[in-house]
């Protein structure tokens, strides 16, 4: 499997379930303004929606969106519990929290990329993440992930997307528990080995 990845993107939730589950995999760099890969690849030819993660399988399949790549990698392995069987109330809960990480989180932070964003539509933009922020807090106050005791891809994502608020001088320390789940995922080896890889 070839994972096309940029530094500090979402590539960066399957990177580490790839090393959770001891996958095989391929990185393979890519500048997300010039669209090509290290290699001098066109990425647009790879996935025409144009932005990472984006999965190439060994048969040539590519699967994009971090959300359906995530599962798709988790149960390539299902011993390993990074999520819940297909089929089961607990999968639909996983697939809960990884749309709202997609679409509230990982949304509602990747805006402040833009530069045009300030003043009056910054601060509207940011009392809009900190609601979606009470909701994980609401949640992290009492279980250390957001499945209950058990670590998932869901905890990846949202490791990875939290991580977008410091570019961005918002300042986690202002929710422990938002704080403490970042350690704590930011403690785990394969963390450590995939954003030592990505820098």
């Amino acid at each position: 499997m070839k994972l096309y990845f940029s530094p500090n993107a979402c590539s960066l939730a399957p990177h580490i379930v790839l090393r959770e589950l001891a996958l095989p995999f391929e990185l393979v760099r890519v500048d997300n303004q010039a669209k090509t890969t290290a290699d001098g690849d066109d990425f647009l030819q790879i996935n025409p929606k144009g932005y990472v993660a984006a999965l190439q399988l060994d048969n040539g399949e590519v699967l994009t969106e971090a959300s359906a790549i995530l599962q798709y990698l988790a149960d390539l392995k299902p011993a390993a519990h990074l999520a819940p069987a297909n089929g089961s109330w607990e999968r639909v809960r996983l697939q809960e929290w990884l749309n709202f990480i997609a679409s509230e989180v990982h949304g509602g932070l990747a805006i402040f990329f833009n530069d045009a964003i300030q003043g009056d539509l910054r601060a509207m933009f940011v009392a809009k993440v900190h609601k979606r922020f009470a909701i994980l807090v609401q949640t992290l106050e009492r279980q250390d992930y957001l499945l209950g005791s058990q670590y998932s891809v869901a905890d990846a994502y949202l490791f990875v997307v939290l991580r977008w608020a410091g570019l961005h001088a918002i300042n986690l320390q202002q929710w422990p528990a938002l704080a403490a789940f970042q350690q704590r995922i930011g403690e785990r080896q394969t963390v450590i080995a995939a954003l030592a890889a990505e820098a």
